[in-house]
């Protein structure tokens, strides 16, 4: 599951980390100065990289009718089997990221994680597009983050970035849909320590 990550970078940053067809346009550059970088959470406007390697800003989640909340991600083992998801295998994108963020159970206890490509200012995830709107593939955590959680976004590198925005057929792309094989970081988000009441006289 992944329900929140990161985006701290400009749009040269994201270019990047991926080859674009053409360079932003004006809108495209009004829009990145507009976005407000940090954590993205569902609904929120962000950027992608379209089928045809062009920056679009979009809401992350899919409006369904079975249910009120957005869907925000899709498994990677059952993608190709759902009929949600199947009209959408060939709307493929990238979406960009900085980091993202697992919540690791312990005990009662739940420990923010923030989880990132090491050596990498800026990956992407594998997604796809549906009206407008986009959601983020998951698949088997790698060994490394294996203990915080059980699924972790599909990161891709520059090969697989190219094949999955390539025009195969998903049958011949599907392979990239695999635990990240690179180096991952990680570091436990402490929370803030809470204010202690003061007296007042």
């Amino acid at each position: 599951m992944c329900a929140r990550y990161e985006l701290l970078t400009t749009l040269e940053g994201i270019a990047a980390g991926v080859v674009l067809r053409t360079p932003p346009t004006d809108d495209q550059v009004h829009k990145a100065r507009a976005f407000e970088r940090g954590e993205v959470r569902p609904t929120n406007l962000a950027p992608i990289i379209t089928p045809d390697r062009t920056l679009a800003w979009i809401p992350w989640g899919l409006a369904v009718d079975w249910q009120n909340q957005p869907v925000i991600n899709a498994r990677a083992e059952t993608l190709g089997s759902k009929p949600t998801f199947q009209p959408l295998l060939n709307r493929r994108c990238l979406v960009p990221a900085s980091a993202y963020f697992e919540w690791r159970v312990t005990g009662r206890e739940k420990i923010k994680t923030r989880i990132r490509a090491d050596h990498s200012n800026v990956f992407t995830f594998a997604g796809l597009l549906s009206d407008n709107r986009f959601l983020i593939i998951t698949c088997a955590p790698a060994p490394a983050i294996a203990n915080i959680h059980d699924r972790m976004p599909v990161i891709l590198d520059r090969a697989g970035q190219d094949l999955w925005l390539s025009d195969q057929p998903y049958s011949e792309v599907k392979s990239v849909l695999a635990p990240f094989g690179g180096d991952l970081a990680f570091e436990e988000i402490t929370p803030p320590p809470k204010r202690q009441g003061v007296l007042a006289f």
